[in-house]
């Protein structure tokens, strides 16, 4: 069992209706960018405005990023940071688990979980069940519980995710940073556990993939170009 586990018997210190709350802004904020989200701007801003300020803070710095800033411009950084860095991966598995058959068995385990109550995943209209958009959105209006442990299964990825995105000075940042007020902080060996996978990256079984592909996070230039564009999330229904 990996160390940081342990958080998943802690709890939340937000209300659930601000948990919920924070969790369905940052799932809308880490999709990819849309009219949608332009839209709904001034709609994010009133409910950011009732949540406590660590979480309220970063959230109105990001949104007023969306504000002053033009679809297109948004939607190439969005692909730049995401699509393209593997160090600002959006699937939670894959920092524990990385390209190995693990991850697929994790996968399952979490499709498993949504099952239970009542979400039906398929290939055609949804993303990974470990994309942050999904889990955070299940969280938000499924159930927290299983969010919960999910997201602090793996938080030591979430960290990872910040710290890549704190190198690129990526205005995802704030949204991250807003996840992150939701969740227990890393202690003790969590640290450990964080310098380990910077150092050496997630696990990888070099069979049929490259070397370049399980390069360690540390080394510049070590990020790989993805081709595949960003999929919608969807969760029992539009979002």
């Amino acid at each position: 069992m990996m160390p940081w586990r342990r958080h998943r018997r802690s709890s939340s210190t937000l209300s659930p209706e601000h948990q919920a709350s924070a969790w369905q802004v940052v799932s809308l904020l880490l999709d990819y960018p849309d009219e949608t989200l332009l839209e709904r701007v001034p709609m994010l801003t009133e409910v950011v405005d009732g949540l406590p300020e660590r979480v309220r803070m970063p959230l109105r710095r990001f949104l007023a990023h969306v504000a002053d800033t033009s679809l297109g411009e948004l939607q190439r950084d969005y692909v730049d940071t995401f699509d393209v860095t593997r160090r600002c991966c959006l699937h939670l598995t894959y920092f524990l688990h990385g390209d190995t058959r693990n991850r697929g068995a994790a996968l399952v385990r979490i499709k498993q979980d949504y099952r239970r109550h009542g979400v039906q995943f398929t290939d055609e209209d949804a993303e990974l069940p470990d994309h942050l958009c999904v889990v955070l959105e299940f969280g938000a209006t499924v159930d927290a519980g299983t969010t919960w442990r999910l997201l602090n299964d793996h938080r030591v990825g979430i960290e990872l995710l910040r710290v890549a995105l704190v190198e690129r000075a990526s205005p995802w940042l704030d949204v991250v940073e807003a996840l992150r007020a939701t969740l227990p902080v890393l202690a003790g060996d969590d640290h450990q556990a964080l310098a380990r996978l910077i150092e050496e990256g997630p696990p990888a079984e070099l069979v049929g993939l490259s070397t370049e592909m399980n390069a360690p996070y540390a080394l510049p230039g070590s990020e790989d170009h993805q081709p595949s564009g960003p999929t919608p999330v969807t969760i029992g229904g539009p979002r």
